[in-house]
């Protein structure tokens, strides 16, 4: 959701904003060995598979369960009408951010949770709100955040707490905080 709720994000601006905040961030990664061009490369391809998959919504419990297989089917479909040397560079690049194992990826994936973060915050939290989202489940979806970025958590927890607040974020148990 666009931060005036007025529509979906689509795939290319959240790839931008994405590959934008990776810049702009990096210099708070504390991960050794990242290298921010092939962070750049790796988030303008990771959601090319949505394509034919669809989007699945990150906290949607039933729709991940056949998640990758629609996405491995979608990869397959997808990368292979590109040149051979591009199909396996940009499959192999898609399937190390799903993995999410390396620095690169992790990066990535940090980055790609505090964008969408940021953007349902600015919405008010819509899409939380929406889906009955819990603090548990945010701070459960953030962890790489805290261990990648955590000059950036204090801002996670902070989003957390005005949700509660609000009233767009469900209750939170002492456990939550991770």
């Amino acid at each position: 959701m666009l931060s005036d709720n007025s529509r979906q994000e689509n795939d290319a601006e959240h790839s931008w904003h994405m590959a934008l905040t990776a810049l702009i961030l990096f210099e708070y990664c504390t991960i050794e060995g990242v290298d921010i061009n092939r962070v750049i490369r790796m988030i303008l391809i990771h959601d090319l598979v949505e394509i034919y998959a669809g989007d699945t919504f990150a906290y949607d419990i039933e729709g991940n369960e056949t998640k990758e297989s629609r996405e491995q089917v979608s990869a397959t479909k997808l990368y292979s009408i590109l040149p051979e040397n591009q199909n396996i560079e940009y499959r192999e690049l898609w399937e190390e951010f799903e993995k999410m194992e390396t620095p690169d990826a992790i990066y990535a994936s940090a980055i790609d949770r505090l964008q969408s973060l940021h953007n349902i915050h600015l919405s008010k939290g819509y899409t939380w709100k929406k889906h009955g989202i819990t603090a548990k489940q945010i701070y459960t979806r953030m962890k790489p955040i805290k261990t990648t970025l955590p000059k950036l958590w204090e801002y996670v927890e902070l989003v957390v707490k005005q949700g509660l607040k609000e009233g767009y974020i469900r209750e939170v148990y002492s456990d939550d905080a991770i």
